[in-house]
């Protein structure tokens, strides 16, 4: 286990989830990959371990890991099957945007469900003209009675194929922009007016289905999240904590990567030596380990601010913007010291790169996150 700032509690949950990812998710990886399964056939088992309640505090029926605790727990889970991390964080984004969005009433009626894994949330901002500027949305939620008629589309939402609620934010006053957005809980198993496309046929994380939803419906007032509009606030504070956990995907497909190269270097022979002998190849493996210490490095300069209070959304996007980018170098790497095996799919590398590259686009892609932190130094 990577040594980060955490209880002697945390540390020792975190040695749990990482069994289950390599006795339960790991086994599974391949064939989610190869057959484009989706990995919430590994919720219950999720649930039993409380995995879907680790970002919320108890007292809404979560685990309330620290940062950092939480970092490693999604790092470790996305080592073993990036699919089933994918889906796992884009619930997170759902309850999260309930705990720093929603009034107590809200809160207690959707989290403690969502925390136990019997219900699976969905982050619904992304629209198809509205992606790295989400202030562009199209999806209006006007007032009708005693609720709101929410009208328009959404695309690439996580989850939202198997989601119990989804999160969607809309704007309920078109002309203000930003300021204009409200957030609100669907929950399309139970009304009418929410249609879900077939999923995505992707790149990578195969497991992890994207799907796009039209809405044309209908609900209450106490189904939105604080006053109205809040939301494009609230997105933006998710977006801060999710973006750590796009840093713990990137920063564990990159740490298993750079295992299965070291492994194979020692293995591999050629005239007699193992290949690990050639200076050249060792300079590859302590690059990579370079970086991945780097990445792991500026996450927990985020992680630790989580929960705090204070805003660090220079210091998440420094996380992503590094960490997505580096485990894709990594990953090459450990491909190129496979050699055409790594080409393969008897080998987990080509997988690795396809999964990782989705990291450098979503949840503001690498040129959003330097226009974030150049932001921040011009203030």
């Amino acid at each position: 286990m990577t040594t980060y700032p955490m209880s002697d509690d945390e540390r020792a949950l975190v040695a749990q989830i990482e069994r289950f990812s390599t006795e339960v998710l790991a086994p599974k990886a391949a064939q989610i990959d190869e057959e484009a399964l989706f990995s919430t056939l590994h919720l219950d088992a999720m649930a039993d371990m409380g995995l879907l309640g680790l970002n919320l505090p108890e007292d809404h029926g979560g685990i309330g890991l620290s940062g950092p605790a939480l970092y490693a727990a999604v790092e470790a889970i996305a080592g073993a099957c990036g699919s089933t991390a994918s889906m796992l964080t884009a619930h997170f984004l759902a309850t999260d945007s309930l705990l720093l969005g929603a009034d107590a009433d809200l809160q207690a009626r959707i989290l403690p469900d969502a925390a136990a894994g019997t219900s699976l949330g969905a982050f619904a901002l992304t629209e198809p003209q509205a992606g790295s500027n989400p202030a562009d949305m199209r999806t209006t939620a006007k007032r009708e009675g005693d609720g709101y008629r929410i009208k328009g589309s959404k695309c690439f939402i996580s989850n939202a194929g198997a989601a119990d609620f989804m999160v969607v934010y809309a704007k309920t006053d078109p002309a203000a922009g930003a300021r204009g957005v409200s957030a609100f809980i669907v929950e399309p198993k139970k009304i009418d007016g929410v249609s879900v496309a077939p999923n995505e046929k992707t790149m990578g994380l195969k497991g992890g289905h994207v799907f796009g939803i039209s809405f044309d419906c209908w609900v209450p007032d106490e189904n939105r999240l604080g006053d109205e509009g809040t939301g494009f606030r609230t997105a933006m504070k998710v977006l801060d904590n999710g973006r750590i956990e796009v840093a713990a995907q990137a920063t564990g497909i990159a740490d298993a990567a750079l295992k299965a190269a070291i492994s194979y270097a020692k293995e591999r022979q050629v005239s007699g030596h193992a290949i690990a002998d050639f200076q050249g190849l060792q300079w590859m493996l302590a690059d990579s380990a370079t970086e991945l210490a780097a990445a792991r490095a500026l996450a927990m300069q985020a992680a630790t601010l989580r929960g705090t209070g204070v805003r660090y959304s220079s210091e998440s996007a420094f996380a992503k913007l590094y960490a997505s980018e580096a485990a894709w170098r990594i990953a090459d790497r450990a491909l190129q010291i496979h050699g055409g095996y790594g080409y393969t799919r008897d080998f987990p590398l080509e997988r690795y790169l396809r999964d990782l590259r989705i990291f450098r686009i979503y949840e503001g892609s690498s040129e959003i996150q330097r226009t974030i932190i150049a932001r921040g130094l011009l203030a």
